[in-house]
């Protein structure tokens, strides 16, 4: 993957994680608006019913406050990753729904888990751990900064508030672990020189060819004379 063909904006960097965020409030609007409660079909774990849940329910939300802190975390962290993973960014997200979803269908409380927070959960653990597994300085910047952002959340991935489905966070942080590790191809990697190249030789590097086995200085080497052989063009002085 050449990093400068990954590392590039697009109208779809913004794009697409507007237009997910716009399907959200509209969803909402459309509750509020006309008196609907898609809290019903969430996820309710332990049942065949809640398994309809797992795909539809990031776009479900309880109250405005809810929407409100689900949106600003799902429109950044989507952002950095079509711009820093674009070549996996739809299997992040879509493969993150599907995968924490079912996570929490698997450990949750029985009651209607509802939210965008679980998505955001994989973005934020798998934007972290894939920056400190790739070893490069942009992605290790950028999960530097997600920990400044929001590392406190880590915090609500326990029972320690009422309300909040703690399941679906706990769920979405191993499934960005998950695929942190299991996401290795098409990943910018850091620029390796001629030395640390697999096929790289000694012998032929023109530099170390200056030097000998006890690392001395050789200021004249027999070099091939065909590269050495300097023509000269003498042009006739007419002042004369």
């Amino acid at each position: 993957m050449d990093n400068s063909s990954q590392f590039r904006f697009s109208t779809g960097v913004v794009a697409y994680p507007v237009f997910f965020v716009l399907i959200i409030w509209l969803v909402f609007w459309f509750e509020v608006r006309f008196g609907y409660n898609f809290g019903k079909y969430g996820i309710y774990p332990h049942t065949l019913e809640g398994l309809r849940g797992i795909m539809v329910s990031p776009f479900f939300h309880g109250d405005i406050e809810h929407i409100y802190h689900n949106t600003m975390p799902l429109l950044v962290l989507s952002m950095a990753l079509f711009y820093f993973y674009r070549p996996i960014a739809w299997k992040v997200i879509l493969l993150g729904i599907l995968f924490s979803g079912f996570f929490t269908w698997c450990i949750g409380r029985p009651s209607y888990h509802i939210g965008a927070s679980g998505l955001i959960y994989v973005l934020v653990s798998f934007t972290f751990f894939k920056g400190v597994f790739a070893k490069y300085y942009r992605l290790i910047a950028l999960s530097l900064v997600v920990v400044f952002m929001y590392g406190s959340m880590i915090w609500y991935t326990l029972p320690i508030e009422k309300g909040i489905s703690w399941e679906g966070h706990l769920s979405g942080l191993i499934t960005g672990l998950v695929f942190a590790l299991f996401f290795r191809k098409e990943i910018a990697k850091p620029k390796k020189y001629v030395w640390e190249q697999e096929n790289y030789n000694e012998e032929d590097d023109p530099f170390l060819k200056h030097f000998d086995e006890n690392g001395n200085f050789i200021e004249n080497i027999e070099e091939d004379k065909e590269s050495s052989v300097v023509n000269y063009t003498y042009k006739e002085n007419k002042s004369d």
